[in-house]
This record gives structure tokens, sequence and C-alpha cells, in this order.
């Protein structure tokens, strides 16, 4: 028996795992799908959609709660591998002479520390590039767009103005001798306590510049973009390997384990373990691919 304060024994750090793993298993549907507007809603609309989207997965109180247990899961399905990883090594402390494979056994179950290590690394980077710049800096950019019309506006209309989620009488000029912008994301009236609306930081030119190396709406192109999208690709492609055993594999630790259904939740991981980790590995190829 395992004395870890956290886990006591091998049997519930195979259940924290595969309760874990299925949890995050939900997330990269929920971030899928949010993530598909970058390529299916082209445009301002789309920038529009990403950013409200996004501005949604940021303040929704639930959405909130549910973000706080996806940081812990990813935290305790990391510490459960470590713990399992070295109990098993720790109980054969003689490696074989030559590890082959066996009927019962595939290259992504006997490698999948690896894979959670690679997997590890990705997250720490898309953190570093989209997560950290969305929910911690507080210079990030807000949206603003430009007003088109077939008429002449006069010398009066600003050049650009703050997409707002309150929505004033007036359009709000994106112009710091006018408007102050507090705590990230809050208008204010140029040297008052006036608040007049409130803008939504711009995401969606954040990760359109990362990936397609061009500037975006004022944010830099990324000169790496190419390495970048590669990156991500291959990252997600050790996300499948991950997914093709520790879908099935979780079901098993839980004791959904019958000939009736076994080979059918088999085959539903295997195809998860595919589809997901496609879609989100096509999101940045279409984009640098339609900018270059």
């Amino acid at each position: 028996m395992s004395k870890s304060v956290l886990l006591k024994s091998s049997l519930a750090k195979k259940y924290w795992m595969a309760a874990t793993g299925l949890f995050l298993c939900l997330f990269l549907v929920g971030h899928l799908l949010g993530n598909l507007q970058l390529i299916t809603n082209t445009g301002e609309s789309g920038r529009r959609a990403f950013n409200e989207y996004a501005y949604f997965m940021a303040h929704n109180p639930f959405i909130k709660i549910m973000s706080w247990l996806t940081y812990i899961s990813i935290l305790f399905h990391i510490i459960d591998g470590v713990l399992l990883t070295i109990e098993n090594k720790k109980a054969r402390p003689i490696a074989y002479a030559h590890k082959a494979g066996t009927k019962s056994s595939t290259w992504s179950s006997r490698n999948m520390a690896l894979l959670g290590s690679l997997i590890l690394v990705f997250i720490v980077m898309h953190g570093a590039h989209f997560w950290y710049k969305a929910k911690v800096r507080k210079d990030m950019q807000l949206h603003t767009y430009k007003i088109e019309s077939t008429q002449d506006l006069g010398q009066n209309v600003p050049p650009q103005i703050y997409y707002t989620h309150t929505p004033s009488i007036q359009p709000i000029p994106a112009d710091p001798n006018a408007i102050d912008v507090k705590n990230t994301t809050e208008l204010y009236i140029k040297g008052t306590n006036i608040k007049i609306g409130e803008g939504y930081k711009d995401l969606h030119s954040v990760v359109m510049a990362f990936f397609s190396g061009k500037e975006t709406n004022g944010v830099p192109g990324n000169e790496y973009a190419f390495l970048a999208v590669l990156f991500y690709v291959i990252s997600m492609a050790v996300l499948a390997f991950h997914l093709m055993h520790g879908f099935s594999s979780a079901f098993q630790s839980l004791g959904a384990r019958h000939p009736k259904y076994t080979e059918t939740i088999k085959n539903v991981g295997n195809g998860f373990a595919v589809l997901i980790p496609l879609l989100f590995a096509i999101i940045p190829v279409i984009i640098w691919k339609l900018n270059n």
C-alpha cells in the first residue's frame, strides 16, 4: 500500500486518474466547439463571436466553477500519473532486457508517461501564449473596429471605436485622449469616474496573429508562426496517442468492463482519440494556410 498523502492506494490512484481523465475529455469537447469559431465564422462577425465567447467563458459563474474543476483535474491527473509511474517502476525495479509489446498492450499503453509529459509541455506553452494573456495580463488590447458607411460621416467620426457588450447611445472612440481604460476592459470618460461601457479583450486577433504570422488588427504577427503551427499539430498527434489508450482504460478502471460493451467503448474511444485532436490540429493549419 502506498503511503502517499494525496492518494492512499494504487486502486484509489487509478480511480482518480480515470475520473479526471474523463472530465478532461469533456473539457476538450467544449474547448473545441468554442475554438472552431476561428475557422467557421470569419471576418468581423467571427471576431466578435469569438471575443464574446471568450468573455462569456471568463465571466459566467458556472463556467468559472467548471474552469477551476478543470485546473484541479489537470493538476491531479499529472500528480496521479507521476505517482502511478513511480509505483510501477518500484514494483518492477529490474527493467526487462527487451521491452517487447504483448498482444494485450499497445505502444500508447506502454508510453503513457512519456505522452503525458509531452502534453504537459504543450499545456504550459499553450497557457503562456493564450491563457496568460487573456486571464492575467492587464495590457491586452481591446476589440476595436472601423465604422464603415456608404455615406460621408464627416471629420468628427473616430477612425476606430470600441466594440462593447454594454452599448452606449454613441460609439465610444478608441482614443486615449478621450477615454480611460480601467480594470482591463472598463471604459471611462477621460479623467472622470463615469463609466460609459465595457469592452472585449481581442483574443481573436491574438490567435490569428500567432498562427498566421501576419499583423492582425494591431497585434504584431508571430515570425515563428509556421513552427507554432507545426508544434501544435505534433502536440495534437501526441494527444491522440494518449487518448487512444486513456479513454477506454478510464472506463475499465471505473469498472465498466463487460463483453457486451467493452468493444464498443474501445471503438468510441479510438474515434474520439482521432477526431478531437484532428479538429484541433486543423484550426491553426487553416489559419496559416489562408494567410500565407
